[in-house]
């Protein structure tokens, strides 16, 4: 039963803990000995860890994406909590619950797939609705859409991910399928269901995040369409014209071309689709790069690749007291009463 989580490392702790390998490299010290530099994770989150002594002699007996036990002490190294290893050995996984080791959606999945489901038992248009029922009526790719994330790493990247952020967007465009006139709301949310359904064969997520040879080679956008194509053969009825709005929605959700789209959005279901994606995508990277963020001290997170910028952990800002003014500032003048302002404008023009 594991006890110890990354996210509640603090300084100067000695620990004994079981984590998933994520990332492993043997480098080498100035005195060319190896050491291993690992990036473990939980379900918590992450931590570098360093094992400076012995790394020959272990180096061998375990892989990424194995689970090892790890003996050491955590201190603290450029402002973030660092592991130092002292002793490993690896783990099998009768041993332990893979469940602890990788991170998960804070809401029930079945909850939020039986309200994505109302959602779609509410659409008006019949076409559309049947066409969901049909793709969701496949067990096996049901139980992939609750469990896949989001992504790899940039946002929603934990199980349940993809349908936490399914869930939202349609929320989301729902709300504003009602501001702007003109929107077709079943259309819309047809296409937030299905805009990231390849992803449940494109990333792989049993053991760590990554990608499918099929992910690699085809793209989720590509998948997504053949998911979606293999519906269509079952409903010869379908509406040619609508068929081919939902591909358009499919193929420009990213955009634009170098964001990977074949198509750019020409429509205006196909541009709302497109914005809260990005729009729920940026919102949940910024959450969780604030809540994993590592530093010990500081009201900034460190530089976010994914983001291109630091972000401001603001609960922690506005916790401190802000610190008072070395000096008074002098009190500015009251500004002139517009009348008073005219009639002084008007004295200057007739001075001249």
């Amino acid at each position: 039963m594991k006890t110890v989580y990354a996210a509640d490392l603090k300084p100067d702790q000695e620990i004994t803990a079981a984590f998933l390998v994520s990332n492993k490299e043997v480098r080498q010290k100035r005195t060319g000995e190896p050491f291993l530099s690992l990036m473990l994770q939980d379900r918590t989150g992450d931590v570098d860890a360093k094992m400076w002594d012995n790394a020959a002699s272990v180096a061998d007996k375990f892989a990424k994406d194995d689970i090892i036990e790890v003996k050491g002490t955590v201190q603290v190294f450029q402002g973030r909590i660092q592991l130092t290893i002292q002793r490993l050995k690896k783990l099998e996984d009768a041993a332990v619950d893979l469940g602890d080791f990788l991170p998960a959606s804070r809401y029930s999945v079945e909850a939020m797939f039986a309200e994505l489901q109302a959602l779609v038992a509410a659409m008006a248009d019949a076409d559309l609705r049947q066409l969901l029922d049909t793709i969701f009526a496949d067990a096996e790719l049901v139980a992939s859409f609750k469990r896949a994330p989001a992504a790899k790493t940039v946002h929603h990247a934990f199980l349940g991910g993809l349908l936490e952020h399914v869930l939202s967007m349609a929320k989301i465009g729902l709300s504003l399928a009602k501001h702007y006139p003109g929107i077709d709301a079943d259309l819309l949310l047809a296409g937030v269901v299905l805009h990231d359904i390849g992803k449940t064969r494109e990333l792989t997520y049993r053991r760590s995040f990554g990608y499918s040879t099929e992910g690699q080679l085809l793209g989720h956008i590509h998948i997504g369409l053949g998911i979606i194509n293999d519906a269509f053969r079952k409903l010869p009825e379908f509406p040619a014209k609508k068929r081919m709005l939902l591909e358009h929605l499919i193929l420009s959700h990213h955009g634009t071309l170098e964001y990977g789209s074949p198509k750019v959005p020409v429509f205006l279901e196909a541009m709302l689709l497109h914005q809260i994606d990005m729009l729920d995508s940026k919102m949940e990277a910024v959450r969780a790069a604030i809540a994993d963020d590592n530093r010990v001290d500081g009201e900034w997170t460190g530089y976010i690749n994914s983001l291109e910028r630091g972000l401001l952990k603001k609960d922690k800002f506005l916790a401190v007291d802000s610190p008072a003014p070395l000096m008074t500032p002098k009190s500015n003048p009251a500004p002139a009463e517009p009348a008073l302002l005219a009639t002084q404008l008007a004295k200057v023009w007739q001075s001249k």
